[in-house]
């Protein structure tokens, strides 16, 4: 079959169309027709060589789809099944076929579109995660340093639905958006410090953004064990905090499904691409110019 991924770490001329044998889903793997696959970040980064991925290999870490298989042990979904869910090794789902952790997949609503449901497991997920790790109760605030992005985005609409108060970092072009999904927007930049300071006291601090950023905005959290980020690992660890333990399970996937079906939660998707402009897709996420989440239609 065809797939779209590298021959070579490093950049993006090292992109291309592969010819690579069709997948066999291993044990507690489902093998999945795909109908929509996200377009993250990390899949440029996991080219230029962050993850450890010995090329060749096929990009691809969410997709929706199909299941045409099952692999030894991959319980609670049948041949026929519409689904959605994480590629095991973060590779392999830009291609027609795609195998997927069932562990790490759910059954896709009829109310929820392909395209909506393959950006759930990364941006959508990690946002989860860092909530359910955070606990915190209704009416606390919240401040999410680099609100703008997929899981910014996410985490904002996730815990406004909690209950909580959500200010969100991010550049001007940003305001509205975070506006929308119910956050208190608030620019980047010199003076960022007093200008949350100003909306009120912060309880806890997600990051997405590290860094210098980081390092500034967690004076605001008192208690350092409310500082998470998934952005700078050694540093938040060196503040005090800790990064976002991921859950990657059924469970997890079914209730974002559930929260797209009830209108709260929007993938907020933006740019759906044909597979045969695979590498035109990862260039704009990797440069940055998608507003939003990013999806190949590949069936």
């Amino acid at each position: 079959m065809r797939g779209y991924g590298f021959t070579a770490v490093g950049g993006p001329e090292h992109e291309a169309f592969l010819d690579v044998p069709e997948p066999e889903p291993g044990p507690g793997e489902l093998l999945v027709r795909v109908r929509a696959a996200g377009v993250n970040p990390g899949d440029w980064r996991l080219r230029d060589g962050a993850y450890g991925v010995e090329p060749p290999a096929v990009l691809g870490r969410e997709v929706a789809g199909t299941v045409v298989g099952l692999g030894a042990g991959a319980e609670g979904f049948a041949v026929g099944d519409e689904v959605f869910g994480g590629c095991p090794g973060m590779v392999g789902g830009w291609a027609p076929l795609a195998r997927v952790t069932a562990s790490f997949a759910a059954l896709r609503p009829d109310g929820v579109a392909p395209a909506d449901a393959a950006v759930l497991p990364v941006a959508a997920g990690t946002a989860y995660d860092a909530l359910t790790g955070l606990d915190l109760p209704p009416g606390a605030t919240l401040l999410v340093n680099g609100a703008g992005g997929g899981v910014g985005v996410a985490v904002v609409q996730l815990a406004v639905a909690r209950g909580l108060v959500v200010v969100g970092i991010a550049g001007p072009a940003k305001e509205e958006l975070l506006r929308r999904f119910g956050a208190v927007p608030v620019a980047y930049g010199d003076g960022v410090l007093d200008r949350v300071r100003a909306v009120g006291p912060v309880d806890a601090v997600f990051d997405l953004v590290g860094g210098t950023a980081l390092r500034t905005v967690a004076e605001l959290v008192p208690d350092r064990s409310r500082l998470r980020s998934v952005a700078d690992k050694p540093l938040v660890a060196e503040l005090g905090g800790a990064d976002v333990t991921r859950d990657r399970s059924t469970a997890v996937l079914t209730e974002l499904a559930r929260l797209v079906a009830a209108g709260e939660l929007d993938p907020h998707v933006t740019g759906v691409h044909p597979f045969e402009a695979a590498g035109a897709a990862l260039a704009a996420v990797e440069r940055g110019h998608e507003a939003g989440k990013v999806v190949l239609e590949i069936a």
